[in-house]
């Protein structure tokens, strides 16, 4: 498999399983959103400190997925996250999860920047956009 991009590691527990221990299928939607919240981190944004200190906030406006293969309980599952297209006010990224060489899920997302204060949408402050 080829190197991933901005990897996140998650085990697979009871929770995000159904009765079957596969994982349900709305949880990939939680793992690609940890996915994203980590590879702001690292990139040295916190979404609390965007929050705070420039009202702004990203929220999720538009998803597609597409299931391949079941997780399963125990399962070690790696989530990328991948930017497609930056625009002013939102990006499109490019997520998928994996289990070691075998793809389970692919999906594209696409998050807006809105003003935490009144949820209109405002451009991605420019700091945050040189390190995108």
């Amino acid at each position: 498999m080829a190197e991933l991009s901005n990897p996140l590691t998650l085990r697979v527990y009871w929770e995000d399983t159904d009765a079957g221990g596969v994982v349900y299928y709305a949880n990939y939607l939680k793992f690609f959103e940890r996915a994203r919240t980590e590879w702001l981190r690292k990139l040295g944004v916190q979404q609390s400190g965007l929050q705070a200190e420039a009202d702004c906030i990203f929220v999720v406006a538009e998803v597609q997925l597409r299931y391949l293969v079941a997780a399963r309980l125990d399962d070690c599952i790696t989530v990328t996250v991948d930017i497609t297209q930056q625009g002013k006010a939102s990006l499109h990224l490019a997520q998928q999860a994996w289990r070691g060489d075998t793809l389970l899920a692919e999906g594209s997302v696409r998050v807006g920047c809105v003003r935490a204060s009144s949820l209109k949408p405002c451009r991605i402050p420019e700091a945050i956009s040189r390190l995108l």
